[in-house]
């Protein structure tokens, strides 16, 4: 079975490839979105479209989803991973930087790279808690989102750290750069989050969501957009995302929720500017308190150089 989406062309995807189109609007991964196509999935004003046809302006697009309710079954397959560095490894816990374009698992309909599969190509024996997929994963990033990210080896660990981030009790920070110039600078979002009310590809603050917290500080004021510290009470899916478009500042790079995609072509960039840049929380095994960081990677630190740019 599948599912239909109708929509029109934005003005600002007007001459991109389908799959890229498709991917920045509907959340896909490129792969994803280039095998709908292949599949017949996409039609313009009911002419199939192929991957790499462009789009024109004023024009309606539907597309052929798979129901997430029908999914194939996800399976490990060990794959190695080009950037993704181990920055802390020990018997209880892998800690890694993920690249932009990376999932945290398998999962129907996602054909890329994971930080599972390149863990099990590497060799790693993670904890066999929880789905097969999704072995020793106890948090996640999304796809698009590059940092830091923890893996569960020893079942021990598994379950102290999925009591840690129930419990709240770990550090999640990150550095967002969005759009305009958040006020007041330093604030703090509480807004239930769930599934966006017609586009269930995305999310949306929402009455009876799952409760939100976020945490911000403006560390930098640049033109026509702020660098954010971020502060993660909840770990929503899309929670950063979700809570600043909802104040009007989305992160730039992020088109699925409204970002402007003239100024992130103008900086290079193809995804949200959100980076995982410090994890901390309790060493499952010894107690001590483990805190660890990440730079910002290469997409990101030219997209930043170009905005201060304007100031010199």
């Amino acid at each position: 079975m599948s599912t239909r989406r109708t929509l029109p062309v934005p003005d600002g995807l007007v001459g991109e490839r389908v799959d890229a189109a498709l991917a920045r609007m509907l959340g896909l991964s490129r792969t994803a979105a280039a095998q709908v196509a292949e599949g017949g999935g996409v039609l313009l004003d009911g002419r199939v479209l192929g991957k790499a046809d462009r789009l024109p302006a004023g024009g309606w697009l539907e597309v052929d989803l798979a129901d997430p309710e029908d999914p194939a079954p996800a399976e490990v397959v060990p794959t190695p991973v080009a950037g993704l560095i181990i920055v802390h490894d020990d018997d209880d816990v892998v800690v890694v930087d993920k690249p932009v374009g990376v999932a945290a698992h398998p999962s129907p309909g996602w054909t890329g790279p994971t930080v599972v599969g390149a863990l099990a190509a590497a060799g790693f024996r993670v904890s066999t808690s929880g789905a097969a997929e999704r072995a020793g994963v106890v948090h996640r990033l999304d796809v698009g989102t590059s940092g830091l990210m923890v893996v569960a080896k020893s079942e021990r660990a598994y379950t102290a750290l999925k009591r840690a981030f129930a419990e709240r009790t770990v550090e999640k920070v990150y550095h967002a750069l969005v759009q305009g110039h958040p006020s007041p600078t330093v604030g703090t979002i509480d807004a239930p989050i769930g599934r966006h009310p017609s586009s269930d590809w995305k999310f949306a603050v929402v009455a009876g969501g799952k409760p939100s917290v976020t945490h911000y500080e403006v560390l930098e004021s640049l033109p026509g957009a702020s660098l954010l510290e971020v502060h993660l009470e909840t770990g929503r899916t899309h929670q950063i995302r979700v809570h600043l478009a909802a104040l009007r500042h989305a992160l730039v790079g992020d088109i699925t929720y409204g970002a402007d995609p003239t100024l992130s072509a103008r900086l290079g960039l193809e995804r949200q500017w959100l980076h995982a840049v410090r994890l901390g929380f309790e060493h499952p095994g010894t107690g001590a308190w483990l805190e660890l960081s990440s730079e910002y990677p290469p997409d990101l630190t030219t997209a930043l150089d170009r905005l201060r740019a304007a100031y010199a």
